[in-house]
């Protein structure tokens, strides 16, 4: 039988030591990363809880990311959280709003407030438009299994208004806006 010294046995043991916490740190990093995948799809495809990308009426261009989340009594709320037409300014204000919105930062802004879930659809709150300062009543919807949110903005009736479609984006895609 072979024997090891003393110092032999100790560096084998501390290197088989290092081996496993690197194991188990990949494996819990490993297991984070899946989980917040798993919920994240869950999450996609029932709920507009997500980031989406808003398209400009006019150009049909990529305009802005917009985060909607949901607060503890379930409404939802809708903030820009990046601004995607290169010829914006940056700094760029709400000046022609007229709430307590007026002359603040779009960057940073609610422009859907108190969105409530009925049925398949939310609806019952409000967005606003930063371009003119308007505020309509609001409703949308998700389709294409949760990757597109038509979201309509109204007075009145829901019948005159318009509607835009969002389009969701993942984390990849946020990371290269």
């Amino acid at each position: 039988m072979t024997h090891f010294s003393h110092s032999a046995k100790t560096t084998v043991w501390m290197a088989v030591k290092r081996a496993v916490k690197r194991a188990v740190k990949r494996a819990a990093v490993a297991g984070a990363l899946l989980a917040g995948a798993a919920a994240a799809f869950a999450q996609g495809v029932d709920t507009p809880v997500g980031v989406w990308q808003t398209i400009d009426d006019n150009t049909h261009q990529p305009k802005a990311l917009v985060q909607i989340s949901q607060s503890g009594d379930g409404t939802l709320s809708g903030k820009v959280i990046k601004g995607l037409n290169p010829a914006d300014q940056p700094g760029k204000r709400c000046t022609a709003c007229t709430d307590e919105r007026k002359d603040q930062p779009i960057l940073g802004m609610t422009i859907i407030k108190n969105m409530k879930q009925d049925g398949a659809k939310w609806d019952g709150g409000n967005i606003l438009d930063p371009e003119n300062g308007k505020v309509y009543k609001c409703n949308m919807h998700l389709e294409d299994g949760g990757q597109k949110l038509v979201v309509r903005g109204y007075i009145g009736f829901s019948l005159i208004g318009r509607s835009q479609t969002w389009i969701r984006q993942d984390a990849a895609a946020q990371a290269t806006h």
